[in-house]
Formats: structure tokens, C-alpha cells, sequence
């Protein structure tokens, strides 16, 4: 398994960041944790997918109707994935540790297990972002070509088209195999996973069992194989594509970088906090209605520079963070709009379709 470092000794910017950071939260008297207003988010964004499950399973509306019911419990998916499971998973929605176990168990609900989430996310995308061969989230291959150090494919010319497609199925593949492709390799790309416990074992298979439960085996029971293959199906596409979506604008954009590590050991030259930057970005950070549905996820610089902190506090802590950059010359990638992002997005997989 290759080994990758970075240039930490005199990590002077991450350091700054944090006692500014910290400052602020003292000044304020405030923790770093979650408040009412995510509280008050949680609760909005599950009755809502409760309610539109009870409708849906136990209530049977019109074949219309209950699309378009579908369409919107995907998207309560993914905005309880961002707002309610990601902050539990990092440990930020509470200060109380049983608190964040709960929330981030929400993903076995929807069909994916809390311990594969933490291990690819939290240690590996966070800490080797945007690195070819680390970073599980760029890695696409073959289907699509992410960075510049990944083979050129023939079909790759279209991918600026049919991404779409890809990042809509992301959560139909989690589901039904790339959980359980890591569970039995126990890996997650070059990277092993820590040894499973025996709890970990029946959490795993647990929360699958839960899942299929709840949103395959009553709903047939109730409505049918037919209308469940094509609402649950509709679930997860769209649910499958608010998330990719989401992710991809935050590393996946002209303005980021691509690092490669060089020597031996491997090594990237920037210190950790400054790798995080330039290869992260932001966009539309002032529509209070995408970073309400998001979970704060487009002030993404500043939850990979501070995970720890909930997403409730991004948008004061993007004014530290801005101003630190300028006093080192580091580059802090915003897009004014999330459709200027897309854009950006669609160019960056046009440039890559070729060497």
C-alpha cells in the first residue's frame, strides 16, 4: 500500500487558521458543535421523509402522484445525508458522542453502512483529496476520466454527456455493491480498511437488512413488486444524483488541483491545510436556500479545513478562512452560483476527455 505524506513541519497556515478560528468561537461563546438551527433542520427534514414514506407505502396515491413523491423523498435523502448523517459521522452535529453515533447511523437507513462511510470519507477523502489512487471519490475509472493521471479512454469524449447518468446511479451502485465490494476486499482502493470487530460485522449486515427492509420488503407487501421497483428505483436516482452532484462541484472543477506525490517515500511538497484548499471549492455560498437543503456543503474549503466544526458556523468561519489565504498567497476557489459551478464542472470533464 502506498504511503503518502505531506510537508508538515512548518505548518504556519494551519496553524494561524486555527488559533483565528478558535478566537472566534471563545469571543462568541459558542461550541463548535451544533445548535437549535440544525436541531430544528433535523427535525423539518425527517418528519418530512417519514411523512412521505407513510403516504407513499401505507396510503398508495396515483401512479403521478407517487413519482413525484419519490422525487422528493430523494431529495429529503440527500439533504438528511448532508445535514443530519455527514455532521454525525465527523462528529460535529452535538458535543454529546452518543448524539452524533445516532445521526450518523442515519446512512444505514438509507441504504449505506456508517462504518465504510467513515473510513472512505473521513480518513481517506479527507486526508488525500484529490490524489489519483487514494481519493475513492475521483475514482471513476473506467466509466469516466477525473484527473490528468488516470488512462485515456476512446468513449471519454462523450463524458461531458453522459455524466449525468453516472452520478445518478452513484447511489444504486453504493447500495448494491460497492459497500459490499469493500467489506469482503477490505479495502478501499489502495487503502486497507482497520480490522472489523464482530459488532462491526452485525452493524454492517444489520443496517443493510434494515434498509431493504424498510424501503423493498414492506412496500411490496403493501403495493406491489411493479410500483416498488419503479419508486424505489426513482429514490435512488435521485437521491444518487443530488449527492455526486454536490461533491463533484466541490473537487471536481477547473480551479482545483490535482496533486501527484513525488519521491520515495511519496510526498506532497504543500502542508496538509494548504493541499485541502487548492484542491476544494466553494459555490454559492450567499443562497441561503442551497446551504440550508446542502448541510453547508458548498462552504466545502472550510469543512475540509474543519471538519470537526458543524456546518451551522461555515458561513462566519469563510471570513477567517478567506482572509488567512490572502495573507499567505494561497488560492480560495468560490463560485458565485451553483449553476457557474456546473459549468465550470462540464468544462473541466471536456478537458480531461483527451491527454
Amino acid at each position: 500500500m502506498v504511503r503518502v505524506s505531506f510537508n508538515n513541519r512548518n505548518a504556519v497556515f494551519l496553524q494561524t487558521l486555527r488559533e483565528r478560528v478558535d478566537a472566534y468561537f471563545a469571543s462568541q461563546n459558542i461550541k463548535p458543535s451544533g445548535d437549535y438551527r440544525l436541531y430544528l433542520k433535523t427535525a423539518v427534514l425527517i418528519l418530512a421523509a417519514v411523512a412521505l414514506y407513510i403516504v407513499l407505502v401505507f396510503f398508495t396515491p396515483a401512479p403521478p402522484i407517487a413519482i413525484l413523491l419519490c422525487v422528493l423523498m430523494g431529495f429529503s435523502f440527500s439533504s438528511i445525508g448532508f445535514n443530519v448523517m455527514h455532521d454525525g459521522a465527523h462528529g460535529s452535529y452535538s458535543s454529546i458522542p452518543w448524539v452524533n453515533e445516532i445521526m450518523a447511523r442515519s446512512l444505514e437507513v438509507m441504504g449505506g453502512s456508517t462504518f465504510m462511510w467513515r473510513f472512505k470519507h473521513n480518513v481517506v477523502h479527507h486526508t488525500y483529496t484529490n490524489i489519483d489512487g487514494m481519493d475513492d471519490d475521483i475514482d471513476v475509472k473506467p466509466f469516466m476520466r477525473i484527473s490528468p493521471t488516470q488512462p485515456v479512454r476512446g468513449y471519454h469524449r462523450f463524458q461531458h454527456i453522459y455524466w449525468v447518468f453516472f452520478y445518478a446511479i452513484m447511489l444504486v451502485f453504493w447500495v448494491f455493491y460497492a459497500d459490499f465490494q469493500k467489506y469482503f476486499a477490505r479495502k478501499i482502493g489502495e487503502m486497507d480498511i482497520k480490522k472489523m470487530t464482530p459488532r462491526d460485522h452485525v452493524e454492517f449486515w444489520l443496517g443493510k437488512v434494515l434498509h431493504f427492509s424498510l424501503f423493498v420488503g414492506i412496500p411490496i407487501w403493501q403495493v406491489g413488486l411493479v410500483p416498488v421497483i419503479i419508486g424505489y428505483f426513482t429514490v435512488l436516482l435521485v437521491a444518487g444524483f443530488g449527492t455526486s452532484i454536490v461533491f463533484q462541484l466541490a473537487h471536481v472543477v477547473e480551479e482545483t488541483q490535482f496533486p501527484v506525490p513525488t519521491g520515495d517515500p511519496a510526498r506532497i511538497e504543500n502542508e496538509w491545510a494548504i493541499h485541502q484548499v487548492v484542491t476544494t471549492a466553494n459555490f454559492a455560498t450567499r443562497n441561503k436556500l442551497i446551504s440550508w437543503l446542502m448541510g453547508g456543503l458548498n462552504f466545502q474549503i472550510e469543512h475540509h479545513l474543519f471538519p470537526k466544526i458543524s456546518h451551522v458556523h461555515y458561513p462566519q468561519i469563510s471570513k477567517i478562512v478567506k482572509e488567512i489565504c490572502a495573507m499567505y498567497n494561497i488560492p480560495y476557489t468560490e463560485y458565485p452560483t451553483m449553476l457557474s459551478s456546473i459549468r465550470s464542472h462540464v468544462r473541466h470533464l471536456k478537458q480531461m476527455r483527451f491527454a
